[in-house]
């Protein structure tokens, strides 16, 4: 279904191109896994990649097999392979609970060393780790780059890019609809899907986007099989608010 709606929507010239996100001044590249590539500051980003959720569940009693942060670990080992980021600046949220840093096995242990040598990190504190960590890299409230503001929880200011509300797009054609993670702006402030692979996603129709985003203006990139795709507002719908 995704393909022969995109047929019909996609701006870019063939199936190899790149959708790129225009915003404030600047030019991203969507990735179809939830991160944004930055080329202009050969940087990553990613919001939300919740590592260690599985593994808190499971240590409360839930019977979860634990291997969300290993499969989020090797999608942005991927990520930086791919586009040769040598920086990567994670939203927030990136671990589900403060001590999640303290309680990676092993294995994923070392491949996030790993990644932490082959880029320069900056994480940004989130309501679900509002602690630093000692992991490596750098951990801050929020960060200023090139005439950008980097947070984790969205807010009403220009220039904002942001992670917390896993938001997605709901769309439907032909009488039949499809829904998936997306990333959104409106030239002032953008919103990046959550990267991590047990998180879920809230339509950007629901309540929590409410006054967030200036409708006329507003541009959404899809996340398809393996593209990224752009969706016009007229498309989207409501319902089915959290996934």
């Amino acid at each position: 279904m995704i393909s022969a709606w995109a047929a019909r929507t996609a701006e870019t010239s063939d199936a190899g191109d790149s959708v790129q996100l225009h915003f404030a001044g600047h030019s991203f590249i969507p990735l179809p896994s939830g991160a944004l590539h930055w080329p202009a500051e050969n940087a990553l980003l990613v919001a939300d990649l919740h590592l260690e959720k599985l593994s808190s569940f499971a240590r409360r009693g839930s019977l979860l097999p634990p291997y969300d942060t290993g499969l989020t670990l090797r999608r942005l080992e991927a990520d930086l392979a791919a586009t040769g980021a040598g920086e990567v600046i994670a939203l927030g949220d990136s671990f589900h609970r403060d001590e999640g840093s303290s309680t990676l096995v092993d294995t994923d242990r070392l491949r996030l060393m790993a990644l932490l040598g082959k880029a320069r990190w900056t994480w940004i504190s989130g309501n679900h780790d509002p602690t630093p960590h000692a992991l490596g890299g750098a951990c801050v409230a929020e960060l200023e780059r090139a005439g950008l503001t980097f947070v984790h929880e969205p807010r009403n200011e220009a220039g904002l890019v942001a992670g917390h509300l896993h938001p997605s797009a709901h769309i439907a054609i032909n009488g039949r609809s499809v829904r998936r993670p997306c990333f959104v702006h409106d030239g002032r402030l953008m919103v990046l899907p959550a990267y991590g692979s047990a998180t879920g996603t809230l339509n950007i129709l629901s309540p929590a986007f409410v006054g967030l985003f200036h409708w006329p203006a507003l541009e959404v990139a899809m996340i398809g099989k393996g593209r990224v795709y752009p969706v016009s507002p007229r498309r989207l719908v409501a319902g089915h608010e959290a996934w």
